[in-house]
């Protein structure tokens, strides 16, 4: 998978490991909740020694039924964290997780590399602060916003009308100017979607990644584990490795998680195996 990062390409074989870093006060798990500076640094530090290709980086909580918060406290709660990342470690990749274009504006113009937008460019002026900075950009499908996305979520099929949101959003964005080789496409686990929805995307990542953009996946811990498991979210570790097996073997770019080390670990494995393939063993 290559992508265009700036003025150089993020080369990556197989699987690769995003790690999450919430600095906010009310994430749904517990241990993502890095509520102070210094904490949120060396947890971005920390994973990126792990492994993570990059690390994804946000100052608002969009789980179901969040509270909405001002770009201006967003801003307050990750600019300094991604520059203190960044004066550490210049070389390293951060990502801004926002829906705000001020709070995207203010990422980049203190070092950030990566948009992941979960509103899935939606808005003019996130589109315009992307074209203009020449990130990648991380395009979300969510239907409705954090505070109603879970209410009664209805789709022709979800799949499919997935699809035709991306094909539509990456042609108008790719005509305002981003590149295509900037995209990265996340179908949006739990964003609007049933329990059903959610099995049903998982079950069709060969479909998405015929669009022919890297892919993402976000899955860690979420209820979509916990509901097939019966645990709660800090017992959804296992849960979440499944998942992130299951999707190196559909070929998904990405996986977006919390535990970086252990899910890096299940991804190493499945390469060390494939390099023996069945048919030289026959």
């Amino acid at each position: 998978m290559r992508l265009l990062l700036k003025e150089r390409y993020l080369n990556t074989s197989g699987t690769a490991i995003v790690g999450i870093v919430n600095v906010t006060p009310d994430s749904f798990f517990s241990d993502s909740r890095s509520i102070v500076t210094a904490e949120a640094v060396e947890k971005t530090i920390r994973m990126l020694d792990q492994g993570a290709v990059f690390v994804d980086i946000g100052g608002e909580s969009t789980r179901p039924g969040s509270t909405e918060v001002s770009p201006e406290v967003e801003i307050s709660r990750v600019i300094p964290v991604i520059r203190s990342v960044k004066s550490r470690n210049k070389s390293s990749l951060v990502s801004i997780d926002t829906r705000n274009p001020q709070t995207a504006e203010a990422a980049f113009r203190s070092g950030a590399d990566i948009l992941n937008d979960v509103t899935g460019l939606r808005s003019e002026e996130m589109i315009d602060v992307a074209s203009r900075w020449q990130v990648p950009v991380i395009v979300m499908h969510m239907k409705g916003t954090p505070q109603n996305m879970q209410d009664n979520p209805t789709y022709d099929n979800v799949v499919e009308d997935i699809i035709k949101y991306f094909e539509t959003t990456v042609a108008h964005a790719v005509k305002h100017g981003i590149k295509e080789e900037r995209v990265i496409l996340d179908p949006g686990i739990g964003f609007g979607k049933t329990h059903e929805h959610n099995l049903k995307i998982l079950a069709s990542l060969l479909r998405f990644k015929q669009l022919g953009f890297p892919v993402m996946i976000g899955h860690s811990r979420k209820s979509l584990i916990g509901k097939i498991l019966d645990t709660p979210v800090n017992d959804r570790l296992d849960g979440t490795l499944a998942v992130t097996a299951y999707c190196a073997t559909q070929g998904v770019d990405f996986v977006r998680v919390h535990d970086v080390l252990e899910n890096l670990n299940v991804v190493k494995i499945l390469k060390e195996i494939a390099k023996y393939p069945l048919s030289e063993q026959l």
